[in-house]
């Protein structure tokens, strides 16, 4: 059985993709909900899927059975989906995929990926991320662009990538495009350790307003700002009663502006990341299933 299942066969137009994966490279999904919400926003359609069979462990990535109308069961495995959309502004249509960071057989994953790309004519591959960092969420998301090959880089005014250590699959779908001449680039927004397992729609606006440039698309981003707000309100309200988490915010925050984050040259002891993501982390949660 092939891995790319394409249904249908849309006619694009010069397309441009814009590609996350949920897991390691999702901190807080804020990647994965940038690129859902570009769905949503211009109306995009489902047009072809990777068969999850060959990719995942399923006692870490179990498929979930759902009950619908009439009481008929459906059993859901692990997606990874392509959309497709006009772009109502810019020359490039756009095709969204949104997927699940695979267990197994990635050089086999990252070629299903390939195939659609060669098959459509992608001209540009743009990779969303996020990583925890250690950064308060008072101050505004630093998103990081970059792009393997330096004329791609110039041309969508990035930084050419440098990075040397672990990578997740963008990294590895990123060395395949290089290999088969086809351009990418990569953005990914810093999201705060003490917050990283709710989303975090901060994160998603800051990936989404620097993404607008390259794909010649202005989102309307105004429901992500009362989103944002009202998640900022309720961090607000889980530090005042934590004066320890509360401090450590205040160091992360003079650190920042002192441009030390990077060198751990804060003053004093801070406390556990754990036990502080622990605190907030509970507290959020309480809130949700209170309302």
């Amino acid at each position: 059985m092939p891995h790319l299942l394409i249904d249908r066969r849309p006619d694009l137009h010069d397309p441009v993709a814009v590609v996350a994966f949920s897991g390691w490279n999702d901190a807080a999904s804020a990647a994965t909900d940038a690129a859902r919400f570009i769905v949503r926003r211009l109306g995009a359609r489902k047009f072809a899927t990777i068969d999850a069979e060959d990719f995942y462990d399923f006692r870490e990535n179990r498929p979930t059975v759902s009950v619908g109308v009439g009481g008929a069961r459906e059993l859901k495995w692990p997606a990874n989906e392509f959309f497709h959309a006009r772009n109502p502004t810019g020359p490039h249509d756009i095709v969204i995929a949104v997927g699940i960071e695979p267990d197994l057989a990635w050089r086999q994953f990252a070629e299903a990926h390939l195939k659609l790309y060669r098959e459509f004519g992608v001209s540009l591959v743009v990779s969303l991320g996020a990583l925890m960092a250690d950064v308060p969420h008072t101050r505004p998301v630093r998103v990081t662009g970059s792009a393997i090959d330096s004329e791609v880089a110039a041309r969508l005014d990035l930084a050419a990538s440098k990075y040397e250590g672990p990578t997740g699959i963008v990294g590895t779908l990123g060395s395949a495009l290089r290999e088969a001449s086809i351009d990418s680039a990569s953005l990914w927004a810093n999201v705060p350790h003490y917050i990283s397992t709710s989303q975090n729609p901060i994160a998603t606006s800051a990936l989404l307003e620097r993404l607008q440039t390259i794909l010649g698309v202005t989102f309307d981003l105004s429901d992500l700002a009362t989103s944002g707000e009202r998640f900022r309100a309720e961090i607000e309200t889980a530090l005042s009663g934590n004066p320890e988490v509360a401090d450590y915010v205040r160091r992360l925050e003079t650190a920042l502006d002192s441009g030390l984050e990077d060198t751990g040259e804060t003053e004093g002891e801070l406390p556990p990341a754990r036990d502080v993501l622990f605190d907030v982390e509970e507290f959020l949660r309480n809130q949700r299933e209170d309302s």
